[in-house]
């Protein structure tokens, strides 16, 4: 007889169905066919141990596998129970009539344990979009996969719970979550809040129009000024993920295998922020088996890159397409896989490399021409794709020991919600933009028309200030957000002028 059980492949952030088909033929040997990796040819050796642990027999005779589609490369040591079960039908030792329903996976042990797998979320949701009415994997995994609804989820811990619940002998129950309510219930309760931190009003105002607009934003100042502790407080005050959202970006952590074993939907926004010594492919994504990479873990929150003039210029260079596109595409000779990475980019750097350029009380001891070289590190290209360049400076004493209660995340994030309402409005009928920040050149000169005295002020500053071509859109565009948390319909002077003052680095003079 041929037994058929089902497993499944990710590839990117969805799943795809895999037939395990095996029978009992005639002679010895084991073959495996299907284009099975390495990982997946080794699994007969812990089958056949896990089998025999648990009294059940190997058979001696030919034990032919084919993994359907066999054009489709099968990776990984995931497929070890969905083998192990087939085997067993196929020899008989399994009574089940109604494999069809089952979808199962899991890595076996020697001894017959089940270790957790990666990717567990788009599998669950494959196997509900194909109609199978259970899903088989590792306890580890089972809190994961039960944010899938309309599928039993049955969570084992060994190769016998598995035999016993498909035989009927033991049923076990499917493990059942209320996502909405625990979604809702973890949203906002962040640890890291506006209110704890004293000072810095304009900071907070430079990244409160940022969550407002979508817009990237980098931080110039010295040591100990604040710039990390600020960053790390700004996914406080982004709007909160839909349900939708949480999905996406649960699916990336789940294939990464960043879920714990508790872990149910991310309801926060993600905070990444990897160390300047992190390669382009660690950042971006890639590997032999193309896995997601910080960019796609930080996607629907905040990548954080502290020190940039440190990282590797050819790190910060594969950054430039995923900002534009959004999205991150990794060709293999056989395979090519996107990741979404939609995230907001927050940098920080010191002005120089003593770090006290244009400090208030400290003086700078960098030579001639040292703070021009290290600014150029951050390539013009890079620099283009962030809207926001702002100055922090270290917070006084009085600022420090002040028991004034400062502004809380929610209170600000109020005002970014009804902003993004505006620009969700705005945008409704144009696919793909969703903030003031995606708008295109061409959308600018439409959505953020300026008075004449408007353009007095903007013609004036950009020859005054020596702001560079490139920064005329970013100004446009901030001042739009700006207008927009005012409520006004109108880019007014005063709009302008705060956008303005976000263009730093762009001033020719600046490093000067």
């Amino acid at each position: 007889m041929v037994a058929k059980t089902f497993g499944s492949a990710v590839f990117g952030v969805d799943a795809s169905i895999i037939t395990v088909e095996v029978t009992i033929m005639q002679g010895t040997g084991f073959v495996m066919v299907g284009l099975p990796d390495s990982a997946v040819k080794e699994s007969a050796q812990r089958v056949e141990s896990a089998l025999k642990f648990f009294g059940y027999k190997m058979p001696r005779q030919r034990v032919v596998i084919n993994m359907a589609p066999a054009d489709l490369r099968k990776e990984g040591s995931a497929y070890d129970l969905t083998l192990a079960i087939g085997i067993l039908r196929a020899s008989e030792q399994l009574r089940a009539d109604d494999l069809d329903s089952y979808l199962i996976m899991g890595e076996l042990s020697l001894d017959g344990l089940l270790r957790p797998i990666k990717g567990v979320l788009p599998i669950a949701i494959e196997a509900r979009k194909k109609g199978y009415k259970t899903l088989i994997i590792p306890k580890e995994n089972a809190h994961e996969a039960a944010i899938v609804n309309n599928i039993d989820v049955i969570g084992v811990e060994t190769l016998l719970d598995a035999i016993e619940h498909i035989n009927g002998d033991k049923r076990i129950e499917p493990l059942r979550k209320d996502t909405r309510e625990l979604f809702f219930h973890e949203q906002s309760h962040y640890t890291a809040d506006f209110s704890h931190v004293q000072g810095q009003e304009n900071i907070k105002r430079a990244l409160e129009i940022a969550a407002a607009g979508g817009h990237n934003v980098i931080m110039i100042g010295p040591p100990g000024a604040g710039k990390t502790m600020l960053a790390k407080r700004l996914p406080s005050i982004l709007p909160m993920m839909s349900l939708q959202e949480a999905l996406e970006t649960t699916k990336i952590h789940s294939v990464a295998g960043k879920l714990g074993a508790q872990a149910g939907l991310i309801a926060q926004r993600p905070f990444r922020a990897p160390h300047h010594t992190i390669s382009d492919v660690a950042l971006v994504g890639g590997g032999g088996i193309p896995q997601p990479g910080e960019i796609s873990l930080a996607h629907n929150g905040v990548l954080f890159l502290d020190e940039l003039p440190e990282f590797k210029r050819t790190v910060l260079e594969v950054m430039r397409q995923p900002l534009e596109e959004r999205r991150v595409t990794i060709s293999r000779a056989k395979v090519t896989v996107d990741f979404p990475a939609n995230f907001m980019l927050v940098a920080s750097m010191n002005p120089c490399p003593c770090g006290y350029y244009n400090h208030p009380e400290k003086d700078c001891v960098c030579g001639p021409g040292v703070v021009q070289r290290y600014l150029n590190k951050v390539s013009g290209p890079l620099l283009d794709r962030i809207d926001l360049h702002v100055e922090v400076t270290p917070v006084s004493f009085d600022q420090m020991t002040s028991t004034r209660p400062a502004e809380s995340s929610e209170q600000i994030r109020s005002r970014v919600v009804k902003a993004r309402a505006i620009q969700t409005e705005r945008f409704k009928e144009y696919a793909g933009i969703y903030s003031n920040a995606m708008m295109p050149s061409q959308m600018v000169k439409e959505i953020c028309s300026i008075s004449n005295p408007g353009k007095t002020l903007l013609k004036t500053a950009m020859e005054r200030l020596g702001l560079s071509a490139r920064a005329y859109d970013r100004i446009l565009k901030v001042s739009r957000t700006i207008a927009d948390l005012a409520g006004s319909q109108e880019i007014k002077i005063e709009h302008l002028a705060e956008a303005i003052q976000y263009r730093s680095l762009d001033r020719e003079n600046w490093a000067g």
